[in-house]
């Protein structure tokens, strides 16, 4: 009898990414693999990259070296957005056998199968420009929150990204399909769904990139609101662009879409906004955040943004301080520039110095925690649901409040996967 083959995956990145390396793992356990830790011994080892900032791709190499120290022999698979950017130098690493693209990272079974350990990679890749179909895809790591995919690819062209070379044009699944695997997922036991894509809000156009948008993201909302069985949703990120009033509205009205929204900033100057070719203006931004505190005044609302981008002055950051420290948010999540190859940013001056960056980093994190304890004690006293998650962390486990308030509770096996009254 041949023995099982084993695979070990790691991913880095977004929610999208962990969508995508879940339904892989899944596809390659139907097809008789047997799914172990990346910590353990396995004969593949496939990592789905990021390539949003330098880290990643350094952590990408670190991983590989890791896994040619304990395991020489395993093949070693680099799919994601670094593989579809630089597969050539990606392919260059020691211990890399197999690169996958875009287009080709759901073929991984056939892949697998035509792929013996040699002297050089393999590459499998094409032009972003050929990348067409949508690929459904959902995580399941426990049974409380699950990532599903409903879009993917961009259509913009922000000077400091590298998704839509890295994603393609902008595509989604239909309505349809999203409330099938949505029913699928209530039928196994998740309690919670979390949207995700590229440019959620914009949902709808099909899966060769269309230019038109068949149905639209509020669509989408409405048609979800009715399945029976799921407890929550979230929307991931969305664009204050295409955030619209409608779909606030909507949500405030919903007892299944919680009252949470993280929406990219990216800066508080308009000067700044416009060099990165943003689709909107900082006045655009503080609309939608209050709309959506008159409607939901318990509504926990992220934000990212960006320090150190090319031309940014002292000014230009007090100004994104000033800005973020006036607006009623909940939380940061704060990104220093990195510079990125073949990215209109690269052509802006001044240049940041890199400890500068750094510096404006650490003064908005400051600021995210500050909002965020002021956030949860405007909340002190109320009782709220909170989703424990199965995670034992040395007798504590952790869970959310509807607005996403972080919980922790001594650990109790008959609360995991249940919405439990919690007295803040």
């Amino acid at each position: 009898m041949t023995q099982r083959r084993s695979v070990a995956f790691h991913t880095l990145g977004c929610k999208l990414n962990f969508s995508e390396t879940s339904t892989l793992s899944r596809m390659l356990e139907r097809d008789g693999f047997e799914k172990k830790s990346f910590d353990e011994e396995a004969d593949v080892y496939v990592i789905n990259t990021c390539s949003v900032t330098d880290n990643a791709d350094k952590e990408c190499r670190q991983l590989v070296r890791r896994i040619q120290r304990r395991s020489p022999e395993s093949v070693v698979v680099i799919t994601g957005c670094y593989a579809q950017l630089k597969p050539k130098e990606i392919a260059e690493i020691q211990g890399v056998d197999l690169v996958l693209g875009a287009a080709e990272k759901f073929n991984i079974s056939q892949h697998l199968k035509e792929l013996t350990k040699g002297d050089s990679a393999k590459i499998s890749s094409c032009d972003i420009e050929e990348v067409t179909g949508f690929n459904a895809s959902f995580s399941i790591a426990d049974r409380t929150r699950t990532f599903l995919k409903v879009q993917d690819g961009c259509d913009y062209n922000c000077s400091f990204c590298t998704i839509p070379m890295a994603r393609g044009k902008s595509r989604s699944d239909n309505i349809a399909n999203v409330v099938a695997n949505a029913e699928q997922l209530a039928a196994q036991g998740v309690k919670e769904i979390v949207l995700t894509g590229v440019n959620l809000g914009d949902f709808g156009k099909g899966p060769d990139g269309n230019k038109k948008n068949e149905e639209s993201f509020y669509d989408l909302i409405v048609a979800l609101d009715k399945v029976e069985g799921v407890e929550r949703y979230r929307i991931s990120s969305i664009e204050p662009n295409l955030l619209t009033n409608e779909i606030i509205s909507f949500v405030a009205g919903s007892n299944r879409f919680m009252p949470h929204f993280h929406i990219p900033l990216q800066s508080g100057s308009n000067k700044i906004l416009g060099a990165m070719r943003r689709r909107y203006r900082r006045e655009l931004y503080a609309e939608r955040v209050a709309w959506i505190k008159s409607l939901m005044p318990q509504c926990c609302i992220g934000v990212d943004v960006i320090v150190g981008f090319p031309g940014e002055t002292e000014e230009d950051f007090k100004e994104t301080f000033d800005f973020l420290h006036s607006l009623d948010i909940s939380y940061l999540h704060v990104f220093t520039y990195s510079e990125r190859d073949n990215t209109k940013a690269l052509e802006i001056e001044p240049v940041v110095p890199v400890h500068v960056r750094h510096q404006r980093n650490k003064t908005l994190r400051n600021l995210s925690y500050m909002k965020m304890q002021y956030f949860t004690q405007q909340h002190a006293g109320q009782t709220r649901k909170v989703l424990f998650e199965d995670h034992n962390k040395e007798g504590m486990m952790e869970g959310y409040t509807d607005n996403y308030i972080r919980i922790a509770a001594p650990y109790k096996g008959e609360w995991v996967n249940e919405l439990i009254d919690w007295r803040l």
